[in-house]
């Protein structure tokens, strides 16, 4: 579920304080949801200065992996001084070689906001310019591209060698909105974004190529600063082509010559790659450099670097990398899977240029300008989980929403089945003093309004049961698990969104030490174990809709049908909730921490596979909510067909939300409503 949920209100504060020591679950999301702003510490950032100071002097000894080293199975093979920074590049385009759909924006933002609270722990001895830079992307608006496949519970590496290389300005920004927001020049190395020359495209949807380019040009003209590529023909763009490039939707043109790519298709450079520079700086839109010939991405003139090639990335003058040739290649955009024709991660090829530039309004284009990149700060960048931390902290804040939701769902369906409040006593749950358990209980007294100490019961009739099915009588303890497991999930999060992972990292004594901290077990696992308990409630929530449709325990027409003998009244959604049930049962049923890998040579014989439970963890999310949503469609209704519905908030917030119809019809609309009711109902 990548939908923004509900946070807390913070008393009006914007801002989020990064620190590298204080960030909070809540918080996080917050920066991810555009909901507020980082504010940096100044203590905090000057601790990576100096310990960017301390890095410098250490790294002279030639004992710093991945700095003065090789990585992985190259760990012995010694990198010359001279050669660190230029090390440090070839290492990040190397390992921006991740794959599948592009991540919404709302996880990469939270990516960004992970490492960059991670760098201002001062273990990495990045260069605080860094943690400038990513906290800048946040206020700004803008992201990288990120493909979803790479990381394996190690180290989040191909994701932040991606956003390492658009940091450098080798790769373009997105906005939130998912547009492209501005790129480097023109002769930056490929990573795949696009397809080399040769490689077909991804059909066009119908009639795009009649869409304008973002040089101005229509498709199937030539924008201006730009000449076609080859092969090109009548009805091929050339140059700056669609503002989303090709790769964001752009197919063949009519037109085109023998080699798809090559110049062919809406949007398309000259040859699939650009120009090599050839284009007229000024053809693009206003504030722009046009005629890269990367499909329209463009960038903004004012960012870029000083003193070196256009497009080209900035290496310490100091640090004798030798001539900077950082500007090679093109950028190219991402063939994924799209939620449309056309279209990946909610924009669409030949849509309109990025408004604004640079020094304008903020939110309409503006990127970071480009960082320089130092010896030492490459592996610095990479090595981290914050992708999988991303992922965790926004499946588990998205969980426990729905676990305070099922409070009130649960409480309704007890109410409907007039069951009884002793499994929830107080008392009992003294006697096995667990948190989640005990809360699970109390929550249902509260919206109830039950006390803490029932009554004891009367003489038994023959109208009155001894107990309930487990669904009702059990769930404090099987829901309690969950909340248990949720609050264990955000324990670990939040400790390591705040502390240094990277390996290797420097101690507060100015000591350097080669490690496995980035190793991610502990997270995988609590995934994995929210995983299962979230199957268990869900279990006890499909068992009490099952409850909620007999007339001997409801004394209600079965499956609570009013019309005609033979009326199906809600007997679908036992259905409904049972396939979704099966679909959290396939998130959870093979923990990811179970998985085994064996990676460089043998060295890395072990994965922690993370950002894979993360995932688990948000697609059971989704079914889970499906099968609440089908409890509480039911439970209303149930208690509609009460003499007395009772009082208070929950159902009267329930049950002016979904529809009042009892008659058999469609009941999608009804689930959809329910869906949306939920975070609502976790706020009562």
């Amino acid at each position: 579920m990548d939908v923004p949920t509900r946070v807390p209100p913070n008393s009006g504060d914007t801002r989020v304080l990064l620190d590298g020591r204080g960030l909070t679950l809540p918080d996080l999301v917050r920066l991810a949801d555009a909901a507020a702003v980082p504010a940096v510490d100044p203590g905090a950032l000057d601790r990576v200065r100096r310990a960017r100071e301390t890095a410098d002097r250490l790294a002279a000894t030639g004992r710093w992996y991945g700095r003065g080293t090789g990585v992985g199975a190259h760990r012995s093979v010694t990198v010359d001084p001279a050669e660190e920074t230029a090390h440090g590049l070839r290492l990040l385009r190397s390992h921006a070689g991740g794959a599948g759909s592009l991540l919404p924006a709302r996880t990469v933002r939270a990516m960004l906001a992970v490492r960059a609270n991670q760098l201002l722990a001062a273990g990495s001895g990045i260069h605080p310019s860094f943690v400038t830079a990513l906290t800048e992307a946040l206020r700004l608006g803008v992201h990288p591209a990120v493909n979803e496949y790479g990381g394996v519970g190690t180290g989040d590496l191909t994701a932040l060698a991606q956003t390492a290389l658009t940091l450098l300005g080798e790769r373009p920004w997105l906005t939130r909105e998912g547009a492209l927001a501005a790129t480097a020049g023109p002769d930056t190395p490929g990573d795949g974004l696009l397809p080399a020359a040769g490689e077909a495209l991804a059909p066009l949807p119908t009639g795009a190529g009649a869409q304008t380019g973002a040089g101005g040009a229509p498709a199937g003209g030539t924008a201006t600063g730009a000449r076609p590529g080859p092969g090109a023909g009548p009805g091929s763009a050339a140059g700056a082509g669609s503002a989303a490039g090709p790769g964001w939707g752009a197919g063949p043109g009519p037109g085109s010559g023998p080699r798809p790519g090559e110049g062919s298709g809406p949007g398309t450079g000259p040859g699939g790659r650009g120009s090599s520079g050839e284009g007229v700086p000024g053809g693009g839109p206003s504030g722009y450099e046009g005629g890269s010939g990367v499909g329209g991405v463009v960038r903004a003139a004012a960012a870029s670097p000083g003193g070196g090639r256009p497009g080209g990335v900035r290496t310490a003058p100091d640090a004798g990398a030798g001539p900077d040739r950082a500007g090679r290649g093109a950028e190219r955009a991402t063939l994924t899977a799209a939620p449309g024709p056309g279209a990946v991660d909610g924009f669409r090829a030949g849509g309109p240029a990025p408004r604004g530039a640079p020094g304008g309004d903020r939110r309409a284009g503006e990127v970071p300008a480009p960082v320089t990149l130092r010896a030492g700060d490459a592996l610095a960048l990479l090595s981290s989980n914050a992708l999988a931390l991303a992922q965790a902290a926004l499946a588990g804040h998205e969980t426990e929403v729905l676990l305070r939701a099922t409070h009130a769902v649960a409480a309704l369906s007890l109410a409907a089945v007039a069951g009884s409040p002793e499994a929830y006593a107080a008392p009992v749950h003294a006697l096995r003093p667990y948190p989640g358990p005990a809360r699970a209980a109390a929550e249902v007294r509260r919206l109830l309004g039950l006390p803490d100490r029932p009554a004891a019961p009367g003489p038994l009739s023959s109208d009155r049961r001894i107990q309930d099915p487990y669904g009702f009588r059990a769930f404090p303890q099987v829901h309690g698990a969950a909340l248990d497991a949720s609050a264990a999930l955000r324990r670990i999060v939040e400790v390591e969104i705040n502390c240094p992972t990277e390996n290797p990292v420097l101690t507060p004594d100015g000591r350097l030490h080669h490690h496995g901290g980035f190793f991610a077990a502990p997270l995988a696992l609590a995934l994995d174990g929210l995983n299962l308990a979230l199957l268990k409630t869900a279990q006890l929530s499909a068992a009490r809709l099952s409850a909620l449709s007999r007339p001997d325990l409801t004394g209600l027409p079965a499956f609570l049908a009013t019309g005609p003998a033979g009326s199906s009244g809600t007997m679908i959604l036992e259905y409904t909730a049972n396939s979704a049930l099966a679909e959290l049962r396939s998130s959870a049923a093979a923990p990811a921490s179970a998985g085994h890998a064996v990676l460089s040579h043998g060295l890395e014989e072990a994965a922690g596979f993370a950002g894979q439970a993360a995932r688990q963890t948000a697609r059971a999310g989704i079914a889970y909510a499906t099968v609440l949503a089908c409890e509480l469609v039911v439970a209303v209704r149930a208690l509609r067909l009460h003499r007395e519905p009772p009082a208070g908030p929950v159902f009267s917030l329930a049950a002016s939300a979904l529809p009042a119809d009892l008659e058999d019809r469609p009941l999608a609309g009804d689930i959809t409503a329910a869906t949306g009711l939920l975070p609502r109902l976790a706020e009562l």
